[in-house]
């Protein structure tokens, strides 16, 4: 079976990647040699101890978002050995940078672990290098930096987990369409198959019955219509096969002789319907008004189908030589059609009654689909009724 309805455009995943995009090592190199540039001047870093403790604060930035705790570690013992060497560092915001990308993409284990040391470290450097009087305020405002940085890595961290469950979420809606296609392509082809296979087969039942009682010179007549219902069955089904080949990668134009799979019976094709029940047994009378051109194809189908499938119930439940009677009414925005038989027999099976009840089922989803409800039921004083009313401009 050919999906159809829908149209992957990649791999699961692919929504997730975006083109364009700088790749992460370049962008936080550029972030580290930035840092290190905007901390670095006179009076800064005054020998080479500074000069090695300023790139051991920045260098591991560059592996930030790669592995972060050991990034964030480097970072951690790069200012602990500035803290015991008493080299104060304009750099030191390197450890804010790591703390945010712990808390980011770390598990929450080694983010509390981080963040923890974060602030050791801020209330240490405090103790040191606050002005007289002044550790409780440069204590505060140090430990807030060190808050500030890890909230902005864990907001951080929930955006992405969010962002990352809309795009699965996304990814499931489309293969749920992809299969709610599917499902949808199967049940219309197997309405279709039901009602050509059931007719056809129907028909030819009930003329092979005939020819077991028609005269000699009669026979060869009931022979040819069983040849011609047998045939124009294998037509029908082919044209419900042939919707698998149409929507598939490879399907094209079908312009052959004979191939009539994009030519679906309409309402033009009724009188032909009757014709052949009548033929069958079943006298059929119609009555088609409105102007039928103006309904859509797709109404016209299920108008079709919907009658084929009433006059075939007629023909296999109906006593013999009963009557039936369509009629079908095409006014602007509605389509009516009633389909009715004067069986009288008591005890006979109607649709739903006997057998798998699949017609009488797929003649009210072909109602459904175009804002129709099926009405079908004995009528008073004998006989069966089917009457369905269609908004050809309400289907989906």
């Amino acid at each position: 079976m050919t999906e159809t309805g829908a149209v992957r455009t990649g791999p699961p995943g692919a929504l997730a990647r975006l083109p364009g995009r700088v790749p992460p090592l370049v962008a936080d190199a550029a972030l580290a040699a930035a840092l290190f540039l905007m901390t670095l001047g006179p009076g800064r870093v005054a020998n080479g101890t500074g000069f090695a403790l300023q790139t051991a604060l920045v260098l591991p930035l560059v592996w930030r978002r790669r592995a972060p705790r050991a990034a964030f570690g480097a970072i951690a013992a790069a200012a602990l050995a500035q803290w015991l060497l008493g080299v104060q560092l304009p750099a030191d915001a390197a450890l804010l940078v790591a703390l945010g990308t712990v808390t980011a993409r770390a598990p929450y284990r080694s983010a509390w672990a981080a963040a923890l040391v974060a602030a050791a470290g801020a209330v240490l450097a405090a103790a040191r290098w606050a002005p007289e009087g002044r550790f409780p305020a440069s204590a505060a405002a140090m430990t807030a930096a060190v808050a500030a940085s890890a909230l902005l890595g864990a907001n951080a961290r929930i955006r992405r987990a969010a962002r990352a469950e809309r795009l699965a979420r996304l990814e499931l809606d489309r293969d749920e369409r992809e299969r709610r296609a599917v499902e949808e392509e199967r049940a219309r082809i197997a309405r279709e198959l039901h009602d050509s296979v059931t007719h056809g087969l129907s028909v030819v039942v009930a003329l092979a019955d005939a020819l077991g009682h028609a005269r000699p010179a009669d026979a060869t007549i009931v022979t040819a219509r069983i040849a011609q219902t047998g045939r124009q069955a294998l037509t029908d089904m082919r044209r419900a096969l042939g919707l698998l080949q149409d929507t598939g990668p490879d399907a094209g134009p079908h312009t052959g002789p004979g191939d009539d799979r994009r030519s679906p019976p309409g309402i033009g094709q009724l009188r032909a319907l009757c014709e052949q029940m009548a033929a069958a047994g079943l006298v059929t009378r119609l009555r088609v008004d409105g102007e039928a051109a103006r309904v859509p194809a797709a109404a016209q189908l299920t108008v079709h189908r919907l009658v084929q499938e009433s006059l075939t119930n007629a023909l296999r439940h109906a006593p013999q030589g009963s009557r039936a009677e369509v009629r079908v009414s095409c006014a602007p925005g509605a389509v009516t059609v009633e389909v009715t038989d004067d069986g009288r027999a008591a005890g006979t099976g109607r649709p739903g009654s006997a057998g798998s009840g699949r017609g009488l089922t797929g003649m009210r989803e072909r109602a459904a689909a175009f804002g129709g409800a099926l009405e079908a039921g004995p009528r008073p004083g004998g006989g069966w009724r089917v009457f369905v009313r269609l908004d050809p401009g309400g289907a989906p």
